[in-house]
């Protein structure tokens, strides 16, 4: 059986996401070779999806403008804007 192919796209911080209709945000980010979604408050370290489960907060980002979503849960739609 083929993988389907990406048939939607996003930006992350200005970069262009290839996505397939159905995944989360944080999975078309690893797809797309990114590990890295925010940085700690403080002390600046690199956080990335830690539980996939949306208990974490790990792996929380802005989308459209809303701040502290769990990329996770969240599902990828074509032309949403996501920043760190």
């Amino acid at each position: 059986m083929s993988r389907p192919q990406p048939d939607i796209s996003f930006t992350f911080n200005g970069a262009a996401i290839q996505a397939i209709t159905g995944q989360t945000i944080a999975a078309a980010l690893l797809d797309n070779d990114v590990r890295e979604f925010r940085k700690t408050r403080f002390e600046g370290e690199p956080r990335s999806i830690f539980c996939g489960i949306g208990v974490c907060w790990d792996c929380v980002v802005t989308v459209n403008g809303v701040a502290n979503q769990r990329s996770c849960l969240i599902e990828a739609v074509n032309g949403m804007a996501v920043t760190s």
